[in-house]
């Protein structure tokens, strides 16, 4: 067979390396891809430490018993305890008919010895506040513990009242101020009580 004449289509370029459109990769897309992985692996390690955190507090179980809460325990002052070997004086420096005998009351119903326990008029009648007196420190939680009884504001230390209800008995004495009397029932006046137990106005 006779052979073809060569023309220009036999002729073979030698390779020029890659020819044509060539789109380059976007730098921004990967990394936007980086951060959205680095998001996803740091939400899933923190769900981790707080799931072993509570798991190892006891908050989560997994024998189906229930969660017990933890508790903040505040330590609080107890009160003093009343101490009704004492004597008590009870006077009113008010106005109000009543207040001392009905504060002497409440003194006996809380377990004070009635013969031990005198009511009686002040020498004012316009005291502020309602005061616990006591004559030594070692009075002090006493006269406190009688004024959360009767509801009075404040107490104090003096020597200025001394055995005046039982000879030779430890004494507290209580000067009923006008706090008191502003919430005291009005009454009228009654005689003074002659059973020698010292209650008065």
């Amino acid at each position: 067979m006779p052979e073809s004449a060569r023309d220009r289509f036999d002729v073979i370029p030698h390779a020029q390396g890659r020819i044509g459109a060539h789109r380059a990769e976007n730098p921004g897309m990967r990394g936007w891809f980086v951060l959205l992985w680095a998001a996803v692996a740091t939400a899933v390690l923190i769900a981790v430490g707080i799931f072993a955190a509570m798991l190892a507090m006891g908050r989560i179980s997994f024998d189906g018993g229930t969660p017990v809460p933890s508790v903040s325990r505040t330590a609080t002052a107890s009160a003093p305890a009343l101490d009704t070997s004492y004597a008590v004086l009870v006077l009113n420096a008010t106005t109000a008919n009543g207040l001392a005998a009905s504060t002497r009351d409440t003194i006996i119903a809380a377990g004070f010895a009635g013969n031990a326990v005198a009511a009686s008029d002040a020498s004012t009648q316009d005291f502020p506040a309602t005061t616990v007196y006591y004559k030594t420190e070692a009075d002090k939680s006493a006269a406190q513990a009688l004024a959360n009884l009767i509801g009075a504001t404040k107490i104090g230390l003096s020597d200025q009242y001394g055995d005046d209800v039982v000879a030779g008995q430890k004494q507290l004495t209580v000067v009923l101020g006008l706090d008191l009397a502003k919430n005291a029932p009005t009454t009228e006046p009654t005689p003074a009580d002659t059973s020698g137990d010292g209650s008065a106005g």
